[in-house]
Order: C-alpha cells, then sequence, then structure tokens
C-alpha cells in the first residue's frame, strides 16, 4: 500500500505550491446583456463624448444669459418663447437676443443659448417668458465631454462587470466586451457507493453530495463547472474519467485519496504527471493531493479533495477557491468581502501542531462550532462560515473573538 503520505505538507507551504501555479487566461468576447460579473480583458476608452452635446442639466428656458443681467422678481425680463425642446429632439430655432426656447432636463441646447433658467424663477404667459432672477453663462448647462471625452480612459483591464460599470460601457454604446473567458472546473467524484440523486437507494449505497456542492462552488469563483458521472474507486476507472475530462483547465476529484482505500488518486497522478503535494497538516482534509498533468503546450491542474463532504468543502474553501478566483480573475473584488468578527460561543480545543477549519453557525455576533465530524452531512446544513484555528494554538477561550470566513462567494 506504500506510505501512508508521501511529504505531509504545512498549510502555508502548500498556499505557496498552490501560488505557483499557473492558468493560461484567454479572452472572450460577449455581449454587453452576458457581460454581468464578468472581468476585462482589455482598458476601456470612450468611444465617444459623454454627454455628446451640450444640454440642459435642469427644466427651463434656454437664454443668452446677458439677456437675463439685472432680472428680478420686482423688475422681470421678458423674453419671446420660440420652441420647446424635449429630451431626444433635435433643436430647429437658434436662440438670438431677446428669444428663448423651453428644454426638458437632458434636453440639447439650442444654438445660441449659453445657460438655462429654471422654470421655478420664470412666469409665462402666452408666447412671453418672464424671467425673475439672473443667469451666469454656463448656469444649469452640461457641456459636450463634460463627463469623459471620447478617447479617454474609463475602465482598466482586470475590472469587474458589475451593475454600475455595465451602466458606463451602456453609456459609450459598447456592446461587444472583451472579458476572460472563465476557466473549466472538471468536477469528479470518486467511491464504488456513490449513486445519483435519481437512482434507487439501496442498502449500503449514499447519495452523491460532492459532486454539486462543489461544483456550485466553483461557480461562486466565477468558473465553469463541467458535468460528471460518478467513478467508481478503482485505478482503470478514475484514469478514464481524468482523461475524458484533459481538456479543462482544472480537475477537482473528491474521494480516493485516502491511505485505507488504497489511495488510488496517488497512483494515477504519479504515472499521469507529477504529485506536488499529497496531505496536508490541517482538520479536516489531510489527505488531499495536489499535481499537474501535461496535456499539449500545458498542464492541467488537480486537486484531490478528500471524500467527506465536509472535509472536501473545507478543503475547497480554504485552498483551491482562492486560486480558482485568481485565475478568474475575481479575487481581488472578493477580498473586499472580509470576513465578520465575531464572539466565540463556548471554549474550543484544539489538537497542537496541526490547524484546524472548524464550521460554525452564527447568530447576532456570536460564532457557535458546530461538533460534528467531517462526515455529517448536519454540520453543511447548519453551517453559515467556517474559522481557523492556528497549529500553534490549542484553546480559544469563550467570547474572544475570531474572523469568521463566509461560505458563500459570488
Amino acid at each position: 500500500m506504500g506510505k501512508e503520505f508521501l511529504n505531509l505538507m504545512d498549510p502555508d507551504d502548500v498556499k505557496e505550491v498552490i501560488d505557483s501555479l499557473n492558468i493560461e487566461r484567454k479572452i472572450e468576447i460577449v455581449t454587453l446583456s452576458d457581460a454581468y460579473q464578468r472581468v476585462l480583458a482589455e482598458d476601456v476608452y470612450a468611444a465617444i463624448d459623454l454627454p455628446p452635446f451640450d444640454r440642459a442639466s435642469m427644466d427651463g428656458y434656454a437664454v443668452q444669459a446677458q439677456d437675463t443681467f439685472g432680472a428680478s422678481e420686482d423688475d422681470p425680463i421678458t423674453l419671446d418663447l420660440i420652441e420647446k425642446i424635449r429630451a431626444g429632439d433635435d433643436p430647429s430655432q437658434k436662440v438670438r437676443k431677446g428669444t428663448c426656447s423651453e428644454v426638458g432636463t437632458g434636453a440639447p441646447m439650442p444654438e445660441g443659448s449659453d445657460a438655462v433658467v429654471m422654470v421655478e424663477v420664470t412666469d409665462i404667459k402666452e408666447n412671453k417668458v418672464e424671467i425673475l432672477e439672473a443667469v451666469t453663462p454656463g448656469t444649469n448647462r452640461a457641456l459636450r465631454g463634460s463627463d469623459i471625452q471620447k478617447g479617454k480612459f474609463l475602465l482598466a483591464e482586470g475590472t469587474l462587470l458589475t451593475s454600475d460599470k455595465i451602466g458606463a460601457l451602456s453609456a459609450i454604446g459598447l456592446e461587444k466586451i472583451p472579458v476572460f473567458a472563465k476557466p473549466t472546473v472538471a468536477v469528479i467524484s470518486t467511491g464504488n457507493e456513490l449513486i445519483k440523486p435519481d437512482e434507487e437507494l439501496r442498502h449500503g449505497k449514499l447519495y452523491d453530495i460532492n459532486s454539486e456542492s462543489i461544483a456550485n462552488a466553483v461557480k461562486s469563483c466565477g468558473c465553469i463547472p463541467l458535468a460528471s458521472t460518478i467513478a467508481k474507486d478503482d485505478y482503470d476507472s478514475i484514469k478514464n474519467k481524468i482523461d475524458e475530462y484533459k481538456h479543462a483547465d482544472v480537475i477537482i476529484t473528491s474521494g480516493g485519496t485516502s491511505a485505507g482505500a488504497g489511495d488510488v488518486l496517488r497512483k494515477v497522478v504519479e504515472d499521469m504527471g507529477e504529485v506536488l503535494v499529497h496531505g496536508i497538516s490541517v482538520k479536516p482534509g489531510k489527505p488531499t493531493i495536489i499535481g499537474t498533468l501535461p496535456d499539449e503546450d500545458v498542464d492541467i491542474i488537480l486537486f484531490g479533495l478528500p471524500g467527506y463532504p465536509v472535509s472536501a468543502l473545507m478543503i475547497f474553501q480554504g485552498f483551491v477557491a482562492p486560486f480558482l478566483r485568481g485565475v478568474a480573475g475575481v479575487k481581488k473584488f472578493m477580498e473586499k468581502q472580509k470576513g465578520s468578527t465575531l464572539k466565540l460561543s463556548r471554549r474550543y480545543h484544539s489538537a497542537r501542531g496541526r490547524s484546524h477549519l472548524v464550521l460554525v453557525k452564527i447568530e447576532g455576533n456570536i460564532a457557535y462550532p458546530i461538533l460534528k465530524d467531517s462526515g455529517a452531512i448536519a454540520a453543511l446544513a447548519n453551517a453559515d462560515g467556517y474559522f481557523e484555528v492556528p497549529k500553534n494554538v490549542e484553546i480559544i477561550e469563550k467570547g474572544e473573538e475570531i474572523e469568521v470566513m463566509s461560505l458563500s462567494g459570488l
């Protein structure tokens, strides 16, 4: 059966190994309607002036400002109304001395005008407008290009396209958006006992949990999970399934990593590529494998998670998720969603020498540790987040503040 673990590694050393892994980032073009939560692959510059014309920033009357000098409620100045202009109209009359045009907010400023008198300080009688307050040139007028000028920088490569950023792209009329292609991640569950939810549950069998939980966790990292069937817990089944998904950027398996199961996955990865990590000094999740599989000019990255659902999800959150967020280009955005600082509900004992990842349920500002083993499904159902206990810490006292990280993503 061989050595139980080739080289049990400290979590920080494992993270350094993961940081050294690379995936070629591809670019694709999407429509504006499909750009939400995608990551810009190129800098974007304004294709037009914004606004694209001089426009009124208030409802009122476009005037030559000098015509209003000296106007007051006691001594109004009367101008001839020559046109009514609404947003979207194209003015047809030029404002000359002694005349004005009615304008709505956002309407183009007519030629000859240089200010807008607000409707609140006017009176209208037939086609005569009384101006009750003077304005200066530029009052209530937005000049063409005053927001951004054509050719000027608008958004940087690497920007996550949230609703506000998409609004900015809409404003310049950009319909085709260059974005980084989402990395593809094959998700493979292994185990002779596993069946799909639509199959009959017979004695000794279990419904597959990890396929759906890990696939959705992959989505939350800005990546695309690839559907997979279940692989049997033997060398040929696992190898064939990995071969089937070697077109993916990343392969994530669960199960087949423990010494008791013959450590099948390690043998497969050793034969197909290189094992970089075999065993992490962390609880839960000690029997974790990380390796690379050469395929033409690139290396496919493989993460072999433990089979127990809690262990698999905790290792995913602690080690795999940060990597996937990085290659998907959303890591910087998601790092802004910091964990919550909460108080621990009870004293927590940890075995010295191994880091612990502990699921918690949150009520108010209190975090309640979920003290179930790594195979307990109820732990996943009740969990709101998790916290990490460093390897050199044995006790965290009741009421002590801890940082609780979310189990959700994008």
